[in-house]
Parts: structure tokens; C-alpha cells; sequence
């Protein structure tokens, strides 16, 4: 570890934090501790709170808090190292000398910075003289002038040897050369020859504003790959930066945001347009070490893609890529361009404003999510929506947060109710009496509305809650799932969907459903164990792992003994019946609410008939 607990004590106790917040919230002092406004979020009265003493900050709205390091790095995206060496260098602090073999790869490593920056002063000079004007064409029909290709320093690499002669006339030696990588090793009998040639170069800067590497974007309409980047050296790593963020990251800061386009001319064209804070990947698809230093400067980044089908699988990646990285607060927003179009194209067409639009449109991840598993799709048979199910499942269950991935699941199955299954109850098979023809019902006479007393009135409200009947439909269902786990295996989907109304019967849902996930075997004496262990003693007592005095066969509870004994098929058949009876008890209860509100406020004839014909008991299998 390069920084010992005592010398980082040390910087924090001679760092001065409310001088150090001051620079960016106006403090009051009340007291010994000083307060201002929230600056990680809107507000009008200050909750914000600083203390020298204990060397902290606490936002009681919010929450956010932490030390001068904390602090760094959340208003101005430093990494922790860069953070120390910030406030030691202010607090005139020395840090810790390195070892011998330390100091010399320091030393290597600025050599290389000085001979990268010669590079690029090279290219640049290049694409401004007779050899550049191809890329200074190209430049042109992109809209680019000669202010926009100095603001970004973009050059040109001539023929093969041009750099390394510029470079051995520099007497920069030709191993430095291939260190820095701008220069192929010798392969075979071929001798060394510059990395880059005949392309348009886009230097790529550390997170301090150092040039370290390039990427070069091929003239030659028959050249391939189009854009090639330096390869991994001691300074480069392109899937640990993003093109423009030493430069992005104070305005995306600023802004609360950062956008994350999809190439270099994309961030040119939005950088040009007013939108500072925009940055790219380096040739590659989006990795996790981008999407921390995104997340390091904004929340919720917002990732703007082309609307073509490249588009799409680019934000699919993405999308997945963030779900095992989420924690509360921070997300991604996807802005989709029109098919056909990028930022530099759109700003052309349209200007800033057409932008501004569709970011200000971005769609939440959870909204995307959805997308890449229902659009376009045909989920007109079971089949095909229990898929949709599993998939959705799938998504949350790359979710580490389990409260976020407990939200995630809640949306999901709002959506796939509100989609497939908000729809009138389906007709149930009558139950039938043995030896005969007619299904045994028992209907409420349909009394004249005159004789209608209060008494039946509250005896009909009653009905309509149906609360005992649900209570016990829940009931049914826990009994069963205790008996027979592997139900949270077999129809998860199912059991995660069930609108359970008792709080600890909705816990033992999801630590059966969390073991589920896990892989763990879901069997009786253990579960029991675990469920114990959890809390839900109390709720197995109540569920009774022995059958409950007074409850017989056809008392219209949980399971009874014979139940119990039969075979696995027959408890899954159980269960999923009692799922769906427990569905539309719940459903129709909206219903029969309205029609009794309707007939308390109108007393029609009608109306009366209409509430008659609602709580008619529901004849349902195996009551």
C-alpha cells in the first residue's frame, strides 16, 4: 500500500475542510460547525453540515458525506492517489520517497510523455503543411475548420518512416519509440516502421490532460480497420480511459451530467455544440473501468447512441454491463438519435437544440432493459411470455444490490401484469356435486331495492373486500411452497408475480426466491433452518409445520395431511391453481368496491343489480 494510515491522517489533519468546501458552498457559521446548501442536490434550506474538528462533511437531505479525499473526489473526479497528492502538495506534506526500481520506471515513464508529445506536435504540424491535406479535406467535409483541429489537436501521419526519421533526428532512441508505441518492432526481416500512417490523428490524453496515445482514422476508403489505436504500453490502456474526459470531467461536474458518445468525431461535434461534457470510448465497446470513471463524475451518465441497429446491441452491452455495478443513486440514461444519424450528422441537420432534445429524452436503464426483451417480439403464446419472464428474471438477478434488484422485480411484474394479464378473469370450471348435472351454488336472493336494509348493505361491503377468503388463498399458497420448495425453482416467475397482501408471508417469498437465485437446494430441514435463522420462526409456528387444531378437509384453509402426502405433481397443480384463484380474488376486488360505491351513492335499481351480480360467490375447483 503506498499510503500509510499515519501520513494520510497526517494530510487530513492539516488540510482545512471548510476552506477546502468553501471554494464551492457558501458556509454559515452556527455555532462551531459551519453549514450551507447541498451541492450533491437541490435544495433551499441548508442541511449541509462541515466540521474541522472531526474532519467531515454530512448532508442530512442526502446523505452524502466523508473526508477532504471524499471530497476531491466526488465534486472533481479525482482517483484517491490523485486526491492525496492534491491536499499533500497543499498542506506541504511529503509523500514517501519510492524505491530505486520505482523512481526509474517514474523516470521511463516521463520520457515517454515527452517523446508522445513530440509525436504529436509532429502530426500536428503535418496536417497543417503540403502532406496534410488529405485530412485537412476530410476535416472539411465534417464541418471542421483549422479552430476546431487546433482545440483538439488533430494531425496527420504521413508515409511509413516520416515519424521515426523526425524522432532519430530528435535522437530519441528507436526502442523508446516502440515503448511509446509509435513504432512497430522489427518483425522477421522487416524492419521497424511507424505505427500509423496515411491516417488522421486524434490524440488521447490521460486523466491529468497528458497526451499518452492516439487513435487514427484511416483516408483510404479501402484501409482496414478504419480506426486503429496505439497499442498497451506503460502509459496506455484503453479500456481504463475515455477520449476527452481530462477535459470533460470539471464541466460534466458542473453540469451533474456526462455523455458518453460512441466515437471521436461524435465528441468533436458535440464539444463544438456546447456540450462540453461529452467523452467516447477507445475503439472498444463500453468497459467496467469506463463506467466507474463515469459514474466517479455524475450519476447518471447518459450514453448516446445511433439510432441503427449497431446502436441498439451497443446499448444492450452497456446496459448489462452496469446491472452487477448498480448501487442507489446511480444509473445510466440512453438518448437513441434517429435511424440514420449520429451527433456530428443530427447537430449538422438540426443544431444544438435537435441535441439538446433527445437528451433531454434520454430513457432510464430499467426502461431500456424492457426494451431489448419485449420490442419487436411476439409474446402471443404462454410459452413465449413465460420466456419474457425468465429473461426479465435473469436481468434482475445480475443485480448485487438486493434493493435495487427488489425494485427492478416489483417494475418488471407491474409490466408484465399491466401487458398480459389485466384482462377479465377467465371463465373457471364449475365444480359439480357427485351424481349430478348442476354445479352447487348458492346465490344471493335478489331482493326489490326497496326492501334492502342497512344490515345487507354492511353484509355486502363486507363481501367485497373478501379480505378472509384472500387471507386464506395466501395461506394455501405458503403451506404448499413450504411443503414443496422446488415450486421457487420450478415457477419462479409465478411465485414473484403473487400479490401477497401479508407482510411476512411476502419475506418468506423472497428468501425462498433469493435461495432460488443462489443455487442452493431448497430442502425441507434446511430451508426450515434458514427460514428460522432469518426471523420466520414465528411464521412457521403460524403456518404450522403440523396440521392446525380444528382445520379438516374441507374447512377451506391450507393443505391437509392427505395433501400433504401425495405426490410432487399433484402439490405443483395445487399451487398453481391456488396462484390463480389467489390472482383473480384480488382482481375482482377493484371491481366489486366500485359497484358497491356506485350503489351507495345511487340506490338505483341498476346499480343494486349490478352489485347483485358481482358477489355472487365464484365457484372455483376444490372448494
Amino acid at each position: 500500500m503506498r499510503f500509510s494510515p499515519n501520513l494520510l491522517d497526517e494530510i487530513l489533519r492539516r488540510t482545512d475542510l471548510v476552506q477546502l468546501v468553501g471554494r464551492r458552498v457558501k458556509l454559515i457559521r452556527k455555532g462551531r460547525v459551519m453549514w450551507g446548501c447541498c451541492p450533491f442536490h437541490k435544495e433551499k434550506s441548508p442541511s449541509f453540515k462541515v466540521e474541522n474538528e472531526r474532519r467531515t462533511y454530512h448532508c442530512f437531505g442526502c446523505g452524502a458525506g466523508g473526508d477532504a479525499f471524499k471530497w476531491l473526489s466526488e465534486t472533481e473526479g479525482l482517483t484517491f492517489p490523485e486526491a492525496v497528492e492534491r491536499l499533500a502538495g497543499e498542506a506541504g506534506v511529503e509523500l514517501p520517497k519510492w524505491t530505486p526500481e520505482d523512481e526509474a520506471r517514474e523516470e521511463r515513464k516521463k520520457s515517454l510523455y515527452e517523446i508522445i508529445e513530440a509525436a504529436c506536435a509532429f502530426f500536428e504540424e503535418q496536417l497543417r503543411g503540403r502532406s496534410g491535406e488529405d485530412g485537412r479535406n476530410y476535416l472539411k467535409s465534417r464541418g471542421l475548420d483549422d479552430a476546431a483541429a487546433k482545440q483538439f489537436r488533430l494531425g496527420y501521419a504521413p508515409s511509413h518512416d516520416a515519424l521515426k526519421e523526425h524522432l532519430t533526428k530528435k535522437n530519441i532512441a528507436l526502442d523508446d519509440m516502440v515503448a511509446a508505441g509509435l513504432v512497430r518492432p522489427q518483425d522477421g526481416e522487416r524492419s521497424p516502421r511507424d505505427f500509423f500512417f496515411n491516417r488522421l490523428m486524434f490524440p488521447i490524453t490521460d486523466p491529468r490532460g497528458r497526451v499518452i496515445a492516439f487513435g487514427g482514422r484511416a483516408l483510404d476508403p479501402d484501409a482496414k480497420p478504419k480506426y486503429i489505436n496505439t497499442g498497451e504500453t506503460a502509459l496506455f490502456s484503453k479500456g481504463r480511459l475515455l477520449y476527452n474526459f481530462a477535459t470533460a470531467r470539471p464541466a460534466a461536474i458542473k453540469s451533474g451530467t456526462i455523455i458518453l458518445a460512441e466515437g471521436y468525431m461524435d465528441v468533436i461535434a458535440l464539444v463544438r455544440a456546447g456540450f462540453d461534457h461529452a467523452v467516447a470510448p477507445l475503439g472498444t465497446a463500453l468497459t467496467e473501468e469506463q463506467l466507474h470513471l463515469l459514474w466517479r463524475t455524475a450519476a447518471e451518465p447518459i450514453l448516446a447512441f445511433d439510432g441503427d441497429e449497431a446502436g441498439l446491441r451497443a446499448a444492450q452491452r452497456a446496459a448489462r454491463l452496469a446491472l452487477p455495478h448498480l448501487k442507489p443513486g446511480y444509473s445510466l440514461r440512453f438518448a437513441f438519435l434517429p435511424p440514420g444519424d449520429d451527433p456530428d450528422s443530427l447537430i449538422r441537420g438540426g443544431g444544438p437544440a435537435a441535441m439538446k432534445t433527445f437528451l433531454d429524452a434520454a430513457e432510464p436503464l430499467a426502461k431500456v432493459l424492457w426494451r431489448v426483451e419485449t420490442e419487436g417480439k411476439d409474446f402471443s403464446t404462454p410459452e413465449r411470455r413465460a420466456g419474457l419472464e425468465r429473461a426479465l428474471a435473469e436481468v434482475v438477478s445480475a443485480i448485487s444490490d438486493p434493493k435495487i434488484a427488489d425494485y427492478y422485480r416489483r417494475d418488471f411484474d407491474q409490466q408484465v401484469f399491466e401487458r398480459f394479464k389485466r384482462r377479465a378473469p377467465p371463465a373457471r370450471p364449475e365444480r359439480r356435486e357427485y351424481g349430478t348435472r348442476e354445479p352447487r351454488r348458492v346465490p344471493f336472493p335478489i331482493r326489490p331495492l326497496e326492501t334492502v336494509s342497512p344490515a345487507v348493505k354492511n353484509s355486502l361491503l363486507a363481501r367485497a373486500g373478501n379480505s378472509g377468503a384472500r387471507r386464506r388463498k395466501e395461506t394455501e399458497l405458503a403451506e404448499l411452497l413450504l411443503e414443496w420448495p422446488q415450486i421457487a425453482v420450478a415457477h419462479g416467475e409465478e411465485l414473484a408475480a403473487l400479490p401477497l397482501s401479508d407482510r411476512s408471508l411476502d419475506r418468506l417469498r423472497h428468501e425462498l426466491l433469493n435461495l432460488a437465485a443462489s443455487g442452493s437446494r431448497l430442502e425441507k430441514p434446511a430451508l426450515e433452518n434458514h427460514l428460522i435463522r432469518a426471523g420466520l420462526g414465528e411464521l412457521l409456528d403460524r403456518l404450522g409445520r403440523r396440521p392446525p387444531e380444528g382445520r379438516g378437509e374441507n374447512a377451506g384453509g391450507g393443505p391437509t395431511e392427505a395433501v400433504r402426502g401425495s405426490a410432487e405433481v399433484d402439490m405443483e397443480a395445487r399451487w398453481l391453481l391456488a396462484a390463480a384463484q389467489l390472482h383473480e380474488l384480488v382482481e375482482a376486488v377493484p371491481e366489486r368496491r366500485r359497484a358497491m360505491e356506485r350503489f351507495n351513492s345511487e340506490a338505483s335499481e341498476e346499480s343494486w343489480r349490478e352489485a347483485h351480480r358481482l358477489l355472487q360467490p365464484r365457484v372455483l375447483p376444490n372448494e
